[in-house]
């Protein structure tokens, strides 16, 4: 292989993703205002329970971007870290879903509507267009993917 052929591999821009693992505790009850009581115990089950449940949830946050020739990063992870605990940590950890995040006042707290959540509250952290995946296991069996469709 000649030098201008690694000349142009090396001018070629080059896409890369980045995933940060963050665990967090948190409790909420399944319920929609929208339906009776009856209809939220049929369709809910025991996630419905009055007192509610916890999980010990673990997010990925995925990013996407141009891996820059100089500092060879997609992004920072100290700048990933810092989004994520300000998107999730904060707000989230160690809190009632349904009482303490506002959000949900009116949005029933499913896995699939805490990943809208994150994705929204790092949307506005994130730069533009850098933000790919938001996976969350809610348990070691149920996993919810949301990439902000």
């Amino acid at each position: 292989m000649g030098g201008d052929d690694c000349k142009q591999n090396n001018e070629i821009e080059r896409i890369g993703y980045i995933t940060r693992v963050q665990s967090f505790s948190a409790c909420h009850r399944l319920h929609s205002k929208s339906l009776s009581d009856e209809d939220n115990k049929r369709v809910f089950g025991k996630c419905n329970h009055p007192n509610g449940h916890g999980h010990n949830y673990k997010v990925e946050v995925t990013v996407r971007g141009k891996i820059d020739r100089v500092t060879g990063m997609i992004m920072n992870l100290t700048d990933l870290k810092q989004h994520m605990e300000e998107a999730i940590m904060i707000p989230l950890d160690h809190k009632n879903l349904d009482k303490d995040v506002p959000y949900f006042a009116d949005v029933v707290s499913t896995t699939e509507n805490l990943a809208v959540y994150i994705w929204d509250s790092l949307a506005k952290l994130i730069p533009l267009n850098m933000l790919y995946e938001i996976k969350i296991h809610e348990t070691d069996k149920n996993i919810v993917v949301y990439r902000g469709e």
